[in-house]
């Protein structure tokens, strides 16, 4: 078991960063995601195409992957594919599954939403002095290691 900077494990303390350590990443996200809305693409739009990023799925792969029903899907992969973000296809084995890619232009809008949002946390990082920008270099560098589990 890993010890903290305070002697050895606390489960309380564990707790307690990992409490903190969640609620803010997910209010750096949600100000990063204020300029979502300049992609010109919804936010579940914008989900979506980061779940394509790794290639083509099913529609129903890409229904568990944003946790919602087929019915939900359908409406917003049709929405998207009107949009031109994606295009469907038939499966040659199973007329009855679709798969999904993204298109080129849904790519332009995932990565102008990717840059808006770094630009947002990198000038939050720039107002840091060297001292706390050498730390939050080092603290991300842990949570990469911790996503490798």
């Amino acid at each position: 078991m890993p010890r903290n900077a305070t002697g050895p494990p606390s489960k309380v303390r564990e707790r307690e960063l990992a409490d903190r350590l969640h609620s803010a990443a997910i209010h750096l996200l949600r100000r990063a995601r204020r300029s979502d809305p300049l992609t010109g693409a919804t936010p579940a739009q914008l989900s979506a195409l980061s779940v394509l990023m790794s290639g083509h799925k099913t529609l129903g792969e890409l229904a568990a992957a944003e946790q919602v029903r087929a019915p939900t899907i359908s409406r917003l992969a049709a929405e998207m594919e009107r949009v031109g973000l994606i295009r469907r296809r038939d499966d040659p084995g199973d007329a009855r599954v679709v798969h999904v890619e993204m298109t080129a232009k849904g790519r332009r809008v995932l990565g102008k939403g990717r840059d808006l949002r770094i630009a947002d946390i990198e000038g939050r990082v720039r107002r840091l002095v060297p001292s706390e920008i050498a730390t939050l270099d080092s603290a991300v560098g842990i949570i990469e290691g911790m996503l490798r589990d």
